[in-house]
């Protein structure tokens, strides 16, 4: 078994479906150097029933990189997190967050707050079946379970099971009422529930995510317990990343022009591979939030790269009115 270091935990980038595939991530590696990556949702019948071993793509660069699992069978799980292990993922997490219809009718995501038990038994299998870490991603609580003691009992199963790191979104899911959009904005945020299960839990590395868009809030956070997941901030104002980065590790703050042109290599070996542009480019269509020309930016990659025989060369047609503000 790999040992855990709250180090490795300091800054991470939520998992988010249909945002953060191979692409993404890649991009993301080169404004955060330390972050610690997350593949989107992939479900343990999706590998184990579906054969779908493509969806363990990713590249060298990207790590560290955890593939985050959906099930509710302990065995299936351990057998995806087998596959994850073999694939080379540094660390498998099991998803009890998720509020959407089709993660409910399948039984996982946050309904398995429910039952502590059985998500006990998924990690127990996971555990037994590779040596990398083997995490949880949870909610503070589902529905009615508005009760600390209900978060209590969950983290001391999770412990019993041997899980070492429990990442935390700070909301309370809403399974009847809510669609997935509403229960990341609606539920109100409460950090302090988070803190006080690191203050209870001192041997358990604690990972605070939701609503989190600055570098002076992921430092607050950081006070209370071991590490910041960045979210929808990190894909909407990816240069986020790098502000985080340069604070908390002391890089230097690359130019958005530098990423893109480390961007270009992996860019091109992608299009030579049959790659369209355009899964490429909507992942950097925020690199320039809040910048001058930003919407020129935005606009000329997303009328751009869909049409036959985009390349390299929208890119820079793109970035010429920024590189003339700079």
């Amino acid at each position: 078994m790999h040992s855990i270091n709250a180090l490795d935990y300091r800054l991470s980038v939520a998992p988010m479906m249909d945002w953060t595939d191979r692409h993404c991530r890649y991009f993301h590696r080169l404004l955060s150097p330390h972050a610690r990556l997350y593949t989107e949702m992939v479900t343990s019948a999706a590998l184990v029933r579906g054969k779908q071993l493509r969806l363990l793509e990713h590249s060298q660069q990207e790590h560290p990189v955890a593939l985050q699992l959906g099930g509710s069978d302990p065995h299936e799980l351990a057998e995806a997190a087998r596959y994850g292990a073999q694939a080379g993922y540094d660390e498998i997490n099991l998803n009890v967050g998720c509020p959407s219809d089709r993660v409910q009718s399948g039984r996982f995501g946050a309904c398995l707050m429910r039952e502590p038990a059985l998500v006990g038994d998924c990690v127990k299998a996971m555990r037994d079946a590779v040596t990398v870490p083997v995490t949880v991603k949870c909610r503070i609580g589902v529905d009615d379970q508005d009760d600390y003691a209900d978060l209590q009992h969950f983290t001391e199963t999770m412990l019993q099971a041997g899980v070492e790191v429990l990442v935390v979104h700070a909301r309370k899911a809403w399974l009847e009422g809510l669609s997935p959009k509403e229960n990341r904005e609606i539920p109100p945020l409460d950090y302090q529930r988070v803190y006080r299960l690191k203050r209870e839990f001192p041997q358990l590395v604690v990972v605070i995510n939701g609503g989190i868009t600055t570098v002076e809030a992921v430092q607050e956070h950081l006070a209370h317990v071991d590490g910041v997941m960045l979210g929808r901030a990190a894909y909407h104002d990816p240069y986020v990343l790098a502000r985080v980065e340069a604070a908390l590790y002391d890089e230097p703050l690359p130019a958005r022009e530098s990423v893109m042109r480390h961007m270009r290599p992996y860019i091109e070996a992608e299009l030579a591979r049959g790659t369209a542009l355009k899964h490429i480019c909507r992942h950097l269509l925020g690199l320039y939030q809040g910048e001058p020309g930003a919407r020129g930016f935005r606009r000329t990659l997303s009328e751009g790269a869909h049409l036959p025989g985009a390349g390299w060369p929208l890119i820079e047609q793109a970035m010429a009115p920024m590189l003339a503000v700079a």
